[in-house]
């Protein structure tokens, strides 16, 4: 394989000699800079080229030790991440704010030469200019340290709320010898729990908070105290409430991660956090944002209403629940689904065995976009289950490779997500780096010699993902600050993975993707239209879901306020009253796991999820105008989206693809609104 050399070596990682490794890199990155700007002229080749280049190295050295601290984190490993983020965000930091630096960034764009560079290359310049400014590349020296003071600040506590995230959820678990409390469980389920306790060392069954434990037991124990005890120590974890309250409380963590900031965005001449983030996205205004998600709240609440109703009385009727509670309503919405439709996400698990799954879902890009992955055997991984694929276009040339890391497991992070280990770029011999992509998931691992077997839930999560590595992947741009994903708005980056997951629910795509892991059958008519029918099921629930999420981090971004010690907890409270159709206990601490917002890049950008449907739905509406698998609509798409990179502006793409601007009805009709 062309690229086998150029992987990195993660059986070679040795703890010990990280933070060497990666302080001799800044020394080095540092001196050629300082070297750089004593050129009396700059130009592309000699200060972009190299800033680039050496760019790539601290990349390549620092991305596996970044996503090892993701889904294989000791206690060794932890500590030296710790030690050398802040000296990364240092560096980055005096990057950002180096005067003579962007005054030579700045001088190439004011050169005659300039106005032949391509549009990828004027991309990189604009994107560089912008985020100097946004590093207060303006303010005087005092403001500037107290701007890296809280650079810093930052990096620590969004550590340290990821670190409080993982240990309480490895930090509790119930342990069951009475298998008459298990009731309910799918045997899957049982199963897992056997194993967690023969891990814990213990007889019987052990749940446990990783999520596909936990949200199986929230389904179908029938157990309904067993239900709360899981619920309250799931939506307590890491805070002052629940069986471990106070150990790893985020309270004061996230509150710093606002104040830090606020303050960074006041510093370079914004009001708040909100108007900061917005002036890298589409969305360019708070407005804007606000009214979009108050106008889909507007537009669900009523038909959410239906469903709630529709729920307590089912709850009443077969239950006999006269007051449902939070922790019933994922039991008796699955309990309702079975009754309306006959239909358990739990019925689909024997036809999506992991593979099959995968292999379907690589046989779909063949055949819409003249793509063809392939597994590599013999890759150097950090875990047995982990499979590595080499992507190839329909010319047959290279593209770049794909590691899937698909199973929950201790010590491995809550969620699913893509992350890079390196973009594509042109060398300077002309040679192409080509993108390495990391697709990250969390599903039930293969459990009693069977495959791995998947939910319908997952299958449209691996294609969420999926998406992401593919957007990265494909991409044709040879500058890497925006080739793939890099520069690309960040409230349009979901659009090409929800995009992914319409095809989920295509009876032709279902058919590439199942089959029954013992017959060999795919995936019969009657369960078919079965899940068909569950499609817009409790969809304006689900709806009203994501926009308290999304307006709660808008808000408190928006609206935060050094003083108001309560602010957090108050914001909630009142969107809560606008989104949620159920009194949520007092106990309830959702915010202290809202990792999307506290720890990763969604800060006042959760709303990006919902604005990229808008683009997703609407794209998909032309392959079914046009055909399922239209070639001539996967080419396009391909063309003017996945291979664009953050080049172009993506309403431009957008339009380009669908030869008009983009409509939210697409979306609305979906969700079952109108």
């Amino acid at each position: 394989m062309y690229m086998k050399n150029e992987l990195p070596q993660f059986s070679k990682i040795r703890t010990e000699q990280i933070e060497p490794q990666i302080r001799q890199i800044l020394a080095q990155n540092q001196r050629q800079v300082t070297e750089l700007l004593q050129q009396p002229t700059f130009t592309w080749d000699n200060l972009m080229r190299p800033l680039e280049d050496q760019d790539d190295v601290l990349s390549k050295a620092w991305s596996p030790i970044s996503h090892l601290h993701s889904v294989m984190e000791s206690e060794g490993l932890r500590q030296v991440y710790r030690n050398c983020l802040p000296l990364i965000t240092e560096y980055y930091t005096e990057l950002a704010q180096n005067e003579k630096l962007y005054a030579a960034v700045k001088s190439i764009a004011d050169s005659p030469a300039y106005a032949d560079f391509d549009a990828a290359q004027k991309k990189v310049i604009e994107d560089e200019i912008r985020d100097f400014r946004l590093a207060g590349i303006h303010l005087p020296a005092d403001k500037k340290a107290r701007f890296a003071e809280l650079e810093q600040q930052l990096t620590e506590w969004t550590t340290k709320f990821s670190e409080n995230l993982l240990d309480a959820t490895q930090g509790w678990y119930l342990h069951i010898t009475n298998r008459a409390q298990l009731a309910g469980l799918p045997e899957q389920t049982i199963k897992l729990a056997e194993e967690n306790a023969a891990q814990h060392k213990k007889t019987g069954w052990v749940l446990t908070l990783e999520y596909p434990c936990y949200s199986s037991a929230m389904k179908f124990l029938h157990d309904r105290e067993l239900r709360r005890v899981m619920y309250e120590a799931y939506v307590t974890r890491a805070s002052d409430q629940g069986p471990r309250a106070g150990k790893w409380d985020n309270t004061p963590v996230m509150k710093n991660i606002l104040r830090a900031r606020h303050e960074m965005a006041q510093l370079v001449g914004f009001k708040n956090f909100a108007e900061y983030s917005l002036a890298t996205k589409m969305a360019k205004h708070p407005d804007k944002v606000l009214k979009f998600l108050h106008d889909l709240l507007k537009k669900s609440r009523p038909v959410a209403e239906k469903e709630i109703a529709e729920l307590k009385q089912f709850a009443l009727e077969t239950g006999g629940l006269r007051e449902m509670q939070t922790w019933d309503m994922m039991y008796y919405s699955e309990k309702l689904r079975q009754s309306k439709f006959n239909f358990s996400q739990e019925k689909l698990r024997a036809y999506f065995p992991a593979q099959k799954v995968i292999d379907g879902m690589f046989a779909l890009v063949k055949k819409i976009f003249g793509l063809t992955l392939k597994e590599e055997k013999n890759i150097d991984t950090w875990h047995p289950q982990v499979q590595f694929f080499v992507l190839y276009d329909e010319q047959g040339e290279f593209r770049g490779g794909l590691y899937t890391d698909l199973y929950a497991r201790p010590h491995k992070r809550d969620g699913a997500w893509m992350d890079e280990y390196q973009s594509r770029r042109r060398l300077k011999d002309g040679k192409i780096q080509y993108p390495i992509a990391y697709l990250t998931c969390n599903f039930m691992r293969p459990l009693d010699n069977k495959p791995a077997l998947l939910t319908h839930e997952d299958v449209e999560t691996l294609f969420h993902e999926f998406g992401h590595c593919l957007h990265h992947l494909v991409t044709k741009v040879d500058y890497a600050p925006v080739s793939g994903i890099n520069g690309v708005p960040w409230d349009a980056v979901e659009f090409p993975s929800q995009f992914m997951e319409n095809w989920c629910w295509e009876k032709e795509t279902l058919a590439m993707i199942s089959s029954h892991y013992q017959t060999g059958e795919t995936l019969p008519e009657n369960l078919y239209q079965q899940l068909i029918a569950t499609r817009q099921f409790q969809a304006a629930l689900q709806m009203l879901r994501q926009l308290e999420f999304a307006i709660f981090d808008f808000r408190i971004h928006l609206e935060f306020h050094p003083d108001h010690s309560a602010q957090i907890e108050n914001i909630l409270q009142e969107v809560r009253q606008q989104t949620n159709l159920m009194d949520v206990p007092t106990f309830n601490r959702f915010q202290h796991s809202f990792a999307h917002i506290f720890a990763g890049s969604y800060c006042a950008g959760y709303y990006s999820y919902k604005w990229a449907e808008v683009l997703s739905c609407d794209a998909f509406e032309k392959f079914k105008e046009h055909g399922t698998f239209d070639p001539t609509s996967g080419r396009s798409f391909l063309q003017n989206i996945l291979e664009a990179g953050g080049v172009k502006d993506p309403l431009v793409a957008f339009v380009a693809f669908r030869g008009r601007e983009p409509q939210v009805d697409a979306l609305l009709r979906q969700s079952g609104l109108m």
